[in-house]
């Protein structure tokens, strides 16, 4: 099935419309909380055809991964508040601990929650919706969290700029014919990870 095949010649063609910027930030804005692809498929095209705006390019999504976070971020906070009452006692039993843990593992291990943050933010597989979901369910504190989403975020458009400058149309030419792969593969990783962390729970 070519899912993410589709929705990345989507995204192409909005990087060639004329109004390829705003396009790009509602795409980076809505990706950090519910759409399934990652800006940097708009990004790569849009930074190959005018690599003197690479950087500028990068900022642009940055700023509005960022707000989209915050989106992501009340969401799972509302959302739980507001689904709670709605399960049943064991469920609401189950989640609770659940969440309780998290928040004293957030509480007895700043930095290393901290490092987490970044990290998740950094890296594709375990895609931003889901973070800033979590975040906002275990209460992680507003700034710190905007930080760390910064940082994560930001080393990988910045990385992104970088290599479009050094590698050009080869990186885009590779990721065009194994995006369905790549994108299948994170899912599927995903899914591992869920099952581990439900299971070592």
């Amino acid at each position: 099935m070519r899912l993410f095949g589709k929705l990345y010649e989507r995204a192409l063609g909005w990087a060639r419309h004329p109004r390829a910027v705003p396009y790009l930030a509602g795409l980076s804005f809505v990706e950090a909380f519910i759409f399934p692809v990652m800006p940097e498929v708009m990004l790569a095209p849009m930074m190959l055809a005018r690599p003197q705006k690479a950087f500028s390019y990068a900022n642009w999504s940055l700023l509005f991964s960022l707000l989209g976070s915050l989106v992501g971020y009340a969401l799972g906070h509302w959302a739980y508040e507001g689904v709670r009452p709605l399960l049943g006692p064991h469920m609401q039993a189950t989640i609770g601990t659940w969440v309780g843990n998290l928040r004293n593992d957030m509480n007895q291990h700043w930095v290393a929650m901290l490092g987490a943050l970044m990290l998740a933010a950094l890296q594709p597989v375990i895609p931003m919706k889901f973070v800033t979901w979590a975040a906002g369910i275990v209460g992680v504190p507003v700034v710190p969290f905007l930080a760390c989403m910064a940082v994560g975020r930001g080393k990988r458009v910045w990385l992104l700029a970088l290599l479009v400058r050094l590698f050009g149309e080869k990186a885009q030419r590779i990721l065009h014919r194994h995006v369905d792969r790549i994108g299948w593969a994170a899912l599927a990783v995903l899914a591992l990870l869920l099952a581990w962390w439900l299971w070592s729970r």
